[in-house]
């Protein structure tokens, strides 16, 4: 595919210059990481070394120290940088800890500019924080948008509403089955078994399948535990259900919101919002056909709130914003967005009319809060989806 991402041409013009820190990008799986890392590779005009680490067979820090020599070994005959470029590093036992030593050492080796790529926000960040301190950039590569899907494959915002933002999935749309196995083999099965299973230890791996399922059954829509307990065979305790969440979240595959209260502190036991961070997700799993899914208006409904929750996941860092929703009685506020004192209200209408007295009500409460009307009478859908949400928070 010819399509070039911004982050492409971002991490392009970084590395084309000398460089003090590693350079991380981490995001989900069939998003393009390693199509970005290898146009980087092929257009940057100096030596580059690329390895992957995604294996059936456990990796230690060997393998690291010898791509690190490969490295050097192309660099020396002309004396000029190397592009060093390392995915799927998490898997690799030990790897924060070897690039640290090997980074640190670079004063005596040719110049050498590092690329590591991850498809686990837990694991990289763990051994970033713990060894490379200081030592690394962070860059995100999340779910494709609607308007990369539009330009890139000339999707409408129905078409991306269903099929959601994975690439390589494109190409069967117009087989709706083959678009679901797809989804479903290649992208979460492999995905919990690959990036999650793996990485750590699941006693009730069946558990962790089924509660992603339910999730999926149930985008944006509000849930406590132990409705999910109710829900679920074998289920353990809430304890047990939180843990898989943070574990699907570090997967960029579903996210808990809590119940936003400031100045008080929230429980665990607290329900929860549950925002898929793609809507193929959703789609593949369920029975509806694209048709059927448009058509029917309260299922298109929660599609456009869970694309709405996606949407700010994915482009919100999380170091800065939090996302929350808010709920009071029968008032009800979508998402709730906080950055320092700074606090937004945004309630989603996928049709042309509804009640926004979540809305009013919230901004009493804390007058405050900025609202923002997405969908309805309010930011056209389209124009919201187009834009980095943080452009609207102003």
């Amino acid at each position: 595919m010819s399509y070039q991402r911004q982050l492409a041409k971002t991490l392009h013009d970084t590395l084309a210059r000398p460089t003090s820190v590693v350079h991380v990008l981490i995001g989900p799986r069939q998003v393009g990481k390693t199509t970005i890392a290898r146009q980087i590779e092929s257009s940057l005009g100096i030596p580059a070394i690329y390895a992957s680490a995604d294996s059936p067979i456990q990796l230690d820090f060997s393998w690291i120290e010898a791509q690190w020599r490969r490295a050097v070994s192309s660099a020396l005959p002309q004396g000029g940088p190397v592009l060093l470029i390392l995915d799927e590093l998490q898997k690799v036992r030990g790897w924060s800890e070897i690039l640290k030593i090997l980074w640190d050492g670079r004063a005596y080796a040719p110049e050498i500019r590092v690329l590591i790529l991850g498809s686990s926000a837990l694991l990289m960040q763990e051994g970033l924080t713990e060894s490379l301190a200081g030592r690394f950039f962070l860059h995100r590569c999340t779910h494709w948008g609607y308007p990369e899907c539009r330009a890139a494959f000339g999707w409408n915002l129905e078409q991306w509403l269903y099929f959601g933002g994975y690439p390589g999935a494109a190409a069967f749309i117009s087989d709706e089955a083959a678009w679901k196995r797809y989804i479903v083999d290649s992208l979460i099965e492999t995905i919990l078994a690959r990036d999650v299973l793996q990485m750590t230890r699941i006693t009730k791996p069946t558990l962790l399948r089924h509660f992603f399922a339910l999730a999926a059954a149930l985008p944006a829509q509000i849930v406590s535990y132990n409705k999910m307990l109710g829900q679920l065979q074998d289920a353990g305790n809430t304890i047990t259900l939180a843990h898989y969440l943070r574990l699907l979240e570090t997967a960029f595959l579903v996210s808990g919101l809590e119940l936003f209260s400031r100045g008080v502190q929230r429980k665990r036991s607290s329900s929860l919002k549950l925002v898929l961070w793609n809507n193929a997700l959703v789609n593949a799993l369920s029975t509806r056909s694209f048709a059927d899914a448009i058509a029917d208006a309260a299922w298109r409904g929660r599609l456009v709130e869970n694309a709405v929750g996606a949407h700010l996941c994915n482009n919100l860092p999380p170091v800065e914003y939090s996302l929350t929703y808010w709920r009071d009685g029968a008032s009800e506020v979508d998402y709730v967005i906080a950055r320092g004192l700074d606090l937004w209200a945004i309630e989603v209408k996928s049709g042309r009319s509804g009640k926004t007295s979540g809305l009013i009500r919230f901004r009493v409460r804390y007058p405050n809060a900025k609202a923002l009307l997405v969908g309805g009478s309010g930011i056209p859908l389209e124009d919201f989806f187009s834009r980095d949400p943080a452009s609207w928070l102003v």
